[in-house]
């Protein structure tokens, strides 16, 4: 009698031991999964829970082992929420070892420079994994253009609040380093200028040169006579959806700066870094006008006359493109 409990004994370890190794080996060995997938880790959500849905999805090819082999390992407390991205042919160890690590994935996006408050709103209530729509919008030219990393089912307006720090801290470091006896009195107004100048000009060759101009019209209390201040003054998205008139240039709001001295009210949008330098360190200049000059940059002058044969120049350009087009 005593031999058989002894055989069913050294049998049941066998056993045992062949369960744990082949539960092991499961455990640890590389999985069926065929292509990389995102598994969002809910918080609060268990290691039962979390196993169950592995599997259901195919994720790992036994409940129960991964939950066995978590809770043996003592990391069945330490799973953090969040969205994980599972590579193909993760074993379930892997994947445990990745919830526990907390190395979830970070988004990215981009605030394009020059975009008006009316823009960066509708972009960000159109990216689907945040959380929070915005409903108002952000005060203009207050938010840093750059590209931002977020997390899944990050807030709207705490990602916006990051960004109007970002750009509060920028302006007024940059303030601090500015040119002597500039035309401006306060941050606020490097940045209205500043905004004028990325809404003129995408070349970054450019920037410190109309800067310039503008300088040297504000400080001899001539017009600026720029017309994406006309545009922003009839619509704050920054788009009429046509060609500037001649009536839209006589048309008087607070915005339009062939009716107004000086400068508009508030930024007519959020300009990047190199527009905020180019207005706190302009190029030295004696010049006072500038038009498109056709290839996308622009024409500079010193005097009106010389002016106004950049624009013939311009306008004979464009027929000639007609022509050619039609």
């Amino acid at each position: 009698m005593r031999k058989y409990i002894l055989l069913l004994l050294v049998g049941s370890v066998a056993f045992a031991a062949l369960f744990a190794y082949l539960g092991y080996r499961e455990f640890t060995g590389k999985a069926t999964l065929s292509e990389t997938v995102v598994y969002v880790l809910p918080k609060g959500q268990g290691v039962g829970k979390t196993a169950f849905d592995l599997s259901e999805r195919g994720i790992i090819s036994n409940a129960g082992i991964f939950r066995l082999g978590v809770r043996l390992l003592g990391m069945d407390k330490s799973f953090k929420a969040g969205e994980y991205e599972i590579a193909s042919g993760s074993s379930m160890r892997d994947i445990m070892e990745l919830f526990a690590s907390g190395e979830i994935i970070r988004h990215h996006l981009t605030i394009v420079e020059g975009w008006t408050s009316h823009q960066i709103v509708t972009y960000l209530n159109s990216v689907e994994n945040l959380t929070g729509a915005l409903t108002t919008l952000p005060t203009e030219g207050s938010i840093m253009p750059e590209t931002y990393q977020y997390l899944r089912d990050d807030d709207r307006a705490a990602l916006v609040q990051r960004m109007q720090a970002r750009q509060e801290e920028f302006l007024l470091d940059e303030w601090s380093l500015r040119d002597p006896e500039l035309p401006l009195e306060t941050p606020e107004e490097a940045l209205i200028l500043a905004s004028i100048v990325e809404k003129e000009t995408s070349l970054e060759e450019e920037r410190a040169r109309i800067a310039g101009v503008f300088i040297n019209r504000l400080r001899k209390n001539m017009r600026l006579q720029t017309d994406p201040t006309v545009i922003y003054g009839l619509n704050k998205t920054g788009d009429l959806g046509r060609p500037l008139s001649k009536k839209d240039l006589r048309t008087h709001t607070y915005y339009n700066t062939y009716v107004i001295r000086g400068l508009p009210p508030t930024p007519i949008a959020h300009p990047g870094k190199a527009s905020i330098r180019a207005v706190l360190h302009p190029l030295p200049t004696d010049e006072l006008y500038f038009v498109a000059n056709g290839d996308g940059g622009h024409s500079f002058a010193g005097s009106n006359e010389e002016h106004n044969k950049n624009v013939l120049k311009l306008r004979k350009l464009e027929k000639e493109r007609k022509l050619n087009t039609d």
